[in-house]
């Protein structure tokens, strides 16, 4: 579905005379907000509060959002539980090993995925990890309550801002002056909560730069093999421990996030756990009645990038360093 989506598009976009370009973040404009809904003036005016970052992310970035069944109620690999946490897990594995923004501006930024770096700079309490715990439903729960309000919908015409660094748990509450939050308020802030894993009664991965041309299906075969296949999550699970030394938090820290942003690959827990997580992966797809071309686009980014510790940003770099 998605590649045929994808041929109508490109048909349209080569009539243009124009091309598609991937990367996780424009490398050399600042292109202006073209939406002028309600929604996104009071976006930008709340991120303008913290610096330029949040005007970046709206204009300028671009990533693969994978969408997984968040999984049964069980205690098991298929338990909405494990998937969460493995799915936590393999995101620095997928930041590094995708990592497709090196350049900003006409020039390295010294990150390999700036995309990543931008959204490390935001509003801590809307795009970083929930604080674990080992109900995701606790921990979604409490960091969308302690989450502050974007915008609160009005008519079309209206100012959607909120009170500058008020909390929907305190809106709660009760905010003299505000009326009270409505259901539908509370499913409109869920909408402006951008962590890495977003669960939406699914679990949308948010983490992965945009990749050139095909290479889209390359993250989206990876994180469905790792989390739907048994064996292949075990092996990932057991790849990525080096990346959650804290037994008390079975997830990666904050900073192992920025590691697998910064230097991706060159990093070498993220590099060996990438490697197996591909590994893991290719092995599963081994199976009889598996579309070729699903290992085969596997493999071949591994041997083009993972393998040598490498990842799209490195080919940018490259032909900037040739100009």
């Amino acid at each position: 579905m998605m590649a045929a989506d994808l041929a109508v598009l490109r048909t349209a976009v080569e009539q243009a005379d124009l091309a598609l370009v991937g990367r996780g973040l424009d490398p050399y404009r600042e292109p202006p907000r073209v939406l002028d809904h309600p929604r996104y003036r009071a976006m930008e005016s709340f991120f303008d509060r913290e610096g330029p970052w949040g005007r970046d992310m709206m204009r300028r970035t671009a990533s693969v959002q994978i969408n997984l069944d968040s999984g049964e109620d069980s205690r098991g690999v298929g338990g909405y539980r494990s998937r969460w946490e493995l799915a936590h897990r393999i995101g620095p594995v997928l930041v590094a090993a995708f990592a497709n923004s090196p350049i900003q501006d006409g020039w390295p930024t010294g990150w390999l995925s700036s995309r990543q770096d931008v959204w490390s700079r935001m509003d801590a309490g809307r795009t970083r990890t929930p604080r674990y715990h080992s109900d995701p439903r606790v921990a979604w729960t409490r960091y969308a309550l302690d989450a502050q309000v974007m915008c609160i919908p009005d008519d079309l015409n209206g100012d959607w801002s909120a009170p500058s660094g008020l909390t929907f748990r305190a809106w709660l509450r009760g905010v003299p002056g505000l009326r009270p939050p409505t259901l539908a308020d509370l499913d409109y802030h869920l909408s402006t909560l951008f962590p890495p894993v977003r669960p939406r009664g699914w679990l949308e991965l948010r983490m992965t730069d945009a990749q050139n041309g095909d290479d889209w299906v390359v993250p989206t075969v990876l994180a469905a093999t790792l989390l739907n296949d048994t064996v292949a999550a075990d092996a990932a699970y057991a790849a990525t421990e080096p990346l959650c030394p804290d037994s008390q938090r079975p997830v990666p820290s904050h900073d192992v996030w920025l590691r697998a942003a910064r230097t991706g690959l060159d990093d070498q827990d993220l590099a060996k756990a990438a490697r197996a997580c591909f590994a893991a992966a290719d092995s599963a797809l081994a199976v009889p009645g598996t579309p070729a071309v699903l290992r085969h686009v596997l493999t071949d980014f591994a041997e083009r990038y993972t393998e040598r510790g490498r990842s799209p940003a490195h080919d940018h770099l490259d032909a900037l360093r040739r100009t």
